[in-house]
């Protein structure tokens, strides 16, 4: 896989899961609303996405020795991965209660997560293990606090 291709994937993919579930947790815990929840998503995708791409564009850019086309390869694929796969998680918003689908896409990150960790340490020959577990705890501890600042908001306001 194109090393342009391979940034975009692989930034957009954990990025994805981070953000979109510390929103999507937040916005749950907060609000109790789907059509919020619904919102926040659809709102991340596209403004997160775009924040992404260009960030990747500039840290690439900022490289030496990246041509342009592997500069818009890594843009262009962050952007795509990130915009659809936090769309994904509308999809069990849609199809279950709140709670239920709240569950669904903490399991769907983690599962994705996982599974980016584990092709990253097999293509640099370390172990798999180790990776997810750092990975993941970080998504569990954003995860913690979002659902935490998303009840202290609700009680404020």
């Amino acid at each position: 896989m194109k090393q342009s291709i391979k940034t975009g994937l692989c930034f957009g993919l954990t990025s994805g899961t981070i953000t979109t579930l510390g929103l999507m947790v937040g916005l749950a815990a907060g609000t109790s609303s789907k059509a919020a929840v619904i919102g926040g998503l659809i709102t991340i995708a596209i403004a997160d996405a775009m924040s992404d791409a260009l960030g990747i564009h500039i840290s690439e850019e900022s490289k030496d020795g990246h041509s342009k086309d592997h500069v818009w390869e890594a843009t262009a694929t962050t952007f795509f991965t990130k915009l659809f796969y936090a769309l994904t998680y509308v999809i069990p918003v849609l199809l279950f209660d709140l709670n239920m689908a709240v569950i669904v896409n903490i399991a769907w990150g983690i599962f994705v997560l996982s599974a980016v960790s584990f092709a990253i340490a097999r293509s640099q020959g370390e172990k798999a293990r180790h990776m997810i577990a750092e990975h993941v705890s970080i998504a569990i501890i954003v995860v913690l606090i979002t659902h935490e600042v998303g009840l202290i908001i609700s009680d404020i306001f």
